[in-house]
């Protein structure tokens, strides 16, 4: 659940923008994922927890056909108006590319295609994650928003269904070919677990965290864009795999099925394909070794998953390898890291045995300022439970 400084934060910024108390606040996790990159879109397998921090909602009934969001972390931000009487009858259009407004606008056309009415609203939001570290913002916002949503309106929305409204919103407003991981986490998380996710199915099972292991993220300071085309494009290329192989989805190649380039398949959809089906068996084989408390083969997994990511996905970034180098060095063979989030910058999560978390974090600090990281991020994860709603006071 949100933080009291959260809280007071969005509430005060509501009260000042609207000039009236907010009716409901909703609040969704941001996520970080610890093995499973780049599947989920292939319908396989996944295995993120939630975070403590994440995205504050603050919402208010209006009386007309008005909706009105302010973003208070954007800096000098206006009231994005969604116009008048009008507006909510017809179809909510995005903004330029890239405009914060394209998410919570997705959001109300995803529920207005749902076959659900907007009423008017003030809306304010504000989180405490960091933007463009690869920690799950937008779907946070998007849960958040979507939750917000399903209490002032009185539709009963389940997990599933968030995590699809906030979906929807990024793929057809947002302009980002997003699965459905980092949504569902953030709407079903349970405290103390992480989630091994099946996204065919949308079925999941919890994998506690051992009490005697850390997850540590470490962000590389190079910040990252998924809206951007080297994203979507991974998506295309995994989709031309599909149909050479005449498959639903990647997720439906065995893991040994294409130890070799077959001929006529373009050498990089080969790639993506091969790093689809090996992360698949390793979200399983790390689930097993974590629960198993087998250090050893966790970081292996997660080792693996790294160079996959680096050298078949091709979305890691020189600034994230060198970190993972740095923390695998400090770690030992009793754990592992490796990049997480969509790539192209953001963080690195690493899973080790909680007695070496001080002499891994200040080896990652060191690490960083060598770099001319000179404010490192660095989180300790405490896995949290998934979104939550409550009416105010």
């Amino acid at each position: 659940m949100t933080t009291p400084a959260l809280e007071a934060r969005v509430v005060a910024g509501f009260r000042e923008r609207f000039g009236r108390e907010p009716e409901v606040l909703a609040f969704a996790p941001g996520r970080v994922n610890l093995i499973g990159e780049h599947t989920d879109y292939n319908e396989g397998f996944v295995l993120p927890c939630a975070l403590e921090q994440g995205t504050l909602v603050a919402v208010a009934i209006r009386h007309d056909r008005r909706v009105r969001v302010s973003a208070l972390d954007l800096v000098g931000s206006s009231i994005d108006a969604i116009d008048e009487i009008s507006a909510l009858d017809a179809p909510i259009l995005p903004l330029a590319p890239g405009h914060w407004a394209n998410h919570p606008r997705g959001l109300l056309a995803a529920w207005q295609a749902e076959g659900h009415a907007i009423p008017g609203m003030d809306i304010a939001v504000g989180g405490d994650l960091p933007r463009g570290a690869g920690l799950s913002s937008s779907a946070s916002l998007g849960v958040a928003l979507g939750a917000a949503f399903a209490a002032v309106t009185g539709v009963a929305v389940d997990p599933v269904g968030l995590a699809r409204l906030a979906q929807r919103s990024e793929n057809e407003t947002v302009g980002c070919s997003c699965g459905i991981m980092d949504p569902l986490v953030s709407a079903a998380a349970r405290k103390g677990a992480a989630l091994q996710i099946d996204c065919r199915s949308l079925t999941w099972q919890t994998v506690p965290i051992p009490e005697q292991v850390a997850v540590l993220v470490v962000h590389s300071g190079v910040s990252r864009e998924l809206a951007g085309g080297a994203y979507n494009a991974r998506r295309a290329e995994c989709g031309q795999a599909a149909v050479f192989f005449g498959v639903a989805s990647l997720r439906d190649l065995g893991d040994h099925a294409i130890a070799e380039a077959p001929e006529g398949l373009d050498a990089t959809a080969y790639r993506r394909a091969r790093h689809v089906s090996s992360e698949n068996a390793r979200v399983h084989r790390f689930a097993a070794a974590l629960q198993a408390g087998d250090l050893v083969a966790a970081g292996a997994a997660l080792r693996e998953s790294h160079v996959s990511l680096r050298d078949d996905f091709e979305v890691s970034h020189p600034a994230v390898d060198a970190l993972v180098d740095a923390l695998d060095a400090a770690i030992g063979v009793e754990g592992g890291a490796r990049m997480t989030g969509g790539g192209f910058g953001g963080c690195v999560v690493a899973v080790l045995p909680i007695q070496r978390l001080g002499a891994v974090r200040a080896a990652a600090s060191a690490h960083l300022r060598a770099a001319g990281v000179t404010q490192p991020l660095m989180m300790e994860v405490r896995p949290a439970g998934g979104a939550s709603v409550r009416g105010f006071p």
